[in-house]
């Protein structure tokens, strides 16, 4: 498992955000579609519906957001506190036009680097540009999961790869 940008691959699996455990909400990506999963929420919207695919709200790291973390995590070990990790909303806008807003975790608890921030949020809008494009990508993506040992990249690693996806189906 590792996260690259705004996403966490497990093996041959793509989400946006954490992969979810339990009833948590999450956001899985597959060559169907983007799938909704956790408790509060659930769908598949088929590739060929959607038309933008967006993260918003999604941390990105700043001195400031790394000492309020560092705090957060004093208090929470320290006095016994639960602060939950910090979510993002992906939007989802159908064929119609109509908006549909999920919830997913952020895998990086100080945030995301502004350049893995906005190459990320490149690569939701270029798994839209057409189903050739959309599936070499997400195939690039599950198979760089799959031949993965060992945890998350470095930073300069990280935005190579995205880098690279982006070039995918291009």
């Amino acid at each position: 498992m590792a996260m690259v940008g705004l996403f966490w691959i497990a093996e041959g699996d793509v989400y946006v955000g954490a992969k979810p455990s339990g009833l948590a909400p999450g956001v899985r990506l597959t060559p169907e579609g983007v799938v909704a999963l956790g408790d509060k929420q659930s769908g598949l919207w088929p590739w060929e519906d959607v038309r933008a695919l967006t993260a918003e709200n999604a941390p990105v790291k700043s001195l400031k957001r790394q000492m309020g973390a560092l705090v957060d995590m004093v208090l929470t070990v320290g006095f016994g506190g639960t602060d939950g990790a910090p979510a993002m909303t992906v939007r989802i806008t159908d064929a119609q036009g109509a908006e549909h807003e999920l919830t997913a975790y952020t895998a990086a608890a100080t945030g995301y680097s502004p350049a893995e921030h906005d190459l990320s949020r490149d690569l939701l809008a270029h798994l839209t540009q057409g189903a050739g494009t959309l599936l070499t990508t997400l195939a690039a993506m599950a198979e760089w999961g799959r031949r993965r040992e060992g945890g998350t990249p470095r930073a300069a690693d990280r935005e190579a790869l995205l880098r690279e996806w982006l070039r995918a189906g291009a």
